[in-house]
């Protein structure tokens, strides 16, 4: 990516953030519902079919599992040396995850399975029928069943694989997200992490008891933390919550609060600034080029020096002007990452900073 179309995607990440804090946002966007989790189902299995590259032969536990499977058709193995030659077999593990919003008794599920004992490619593979459970302790009940052929999604891993609908659920799985514990059903509403702060957590509340006042006849919202609120479920609601959480979670909030944060993406050059991130008074001098940040007083001078004082107040410059000088003088955008990291380091930067 040449220079001019990463200082172009550095401009457009801070004008699309800019542009969405005075967007009215539906609750949707920010919150999600608390109460329904993902479950993960684990199992184990064997994979037959293999081109020579799985681990039978003097593998014993995948010998057994073999002999196990051979014996449930009916086909008993008389001697450990009938097997010796099997090295089409390899024992998986196999996970899946069920989604927090729920299924049902026979829907499909996909899942990934990977080598336990040494085989060298699951490419070409197929799941003999295996069951899988949850992690519960001291739970041996099969909640699904998982079959079918493997799909090796990497060329550089092929001892791990796919198995798309793999697994047929033989139990119900619920998303429950309405507690009904004290006999008054409520609801709690999660903000997501770049949301979640005490001012957002209020003001969010304060939307939705306005929303409701005609229905609830009374406050229904309460924020109990910088990333919770509970909702109480209005009594005409009560028998139908889910037509209660569609309407909720419609609701509009102006200007919700983000987190101060800075990610920097060092392979595409891409820089996105979120809430209003501020830095302190410094002079940044790097290479050939010299910023004094939060000083107006100070004089300027030619080509490379630049003053940065803030919009309104000269002692709170925000990041967004800095990196705005730094576009004007046409610095690279390796530079201004540099630059951001060091004032990270040094204190200066006053934002969460993530780097990948």
């Amino acid at each position: 990516m040449n220079r001019t179309a990463s200082r172009l995607l550095l401009m457009l990440a801070i004008a699309l953030s800019a542009d969405a804090a005075f967007a009215r946002v539906r609750l949707e966007h920010i919150c999600t519902v608390g109460g329904p989790k993902e479950v993960k189902l684990t199992g184990l299995g064997l994979v037959v079919g293999l081109k020579g590259t799985g681990d039978g032969g003097k593998n014993l536990p995948t010998m057994r599992a073999l002999a196990t499977a051979l014996k449930l058709h009916n086909t008993p193995v008389l001697a450990p040396d009938e097997l010796k030659d099997a090295k089409n077999v390899a024992i998986v593990l196999i996970e899946a995850t069920v989604p927090a919003t729920g299924l049902r008794r026979g829907q499909r599920l996909d899942c990934y399975v990977s080598s336990l004992m040494g085989a060298k490619s699951l490419r070409g593979g197929r799941l003999l029928v295996a069951p899988v459970e949850t992690p519960d302790v001291g739970s041996e009940l099969a909640v699904g069943l998982a079959s079918g052929p493997i799909a090796v999604e990497s060329a550089d891993v092929p001892t791990t694989g796919k198995i798309s609908g793999g697994i047929v659920l033989e139990e119900d799985f619920y998303a429950y997200f309405v507690d009904r514990r004290d006999g008054s059903p409520k609801v709690t509403l999660l903000l997501d992490q770049s949301h979640a702060s005490f001012h957002s957590a209020g003001e969010v509340a304060r939307v939705i008891n306005a929303e409701f006042s005609f229905e609830a006849g009374g406050e229904l919202a309460k924020a109990i933390g910088p990333g919770a609120i509970i909702v109480g479920v209005p009594s005409q609601y009560e028998n139908d919550p889910v037509k209660f959480l569609a309407l909720l979670m419609e609701v509009g909030v102006d200007n919700p609060s983000t987190q101060a944060r800075v990610v920097v993406n060092t392979k595409s050059g891409t820089v996105v600034v979120t809430g209003e991130v501020e830095i302190s008074p410094v002079v940044i001098a790097h290479k050939k080029l010299t910023v004094r940040v939060g000083d107006p007083l100070a004089e300027p001078e030619p080509d490379r020096f630049r003053i940065l004082g803030a919009k309104n107040d000269p002692s709170r410059p925000q990041l967004d002007q800095l990196v705005e000088a730094l576009n004007s003088m046409q610095v690279p955008t390796e530079d201004v990452i540099d630059i951001l990291r060091e004032l990270n380091r040094s204190g200066k930067l006053h934002a969460e900073f993530i780097e990948y």
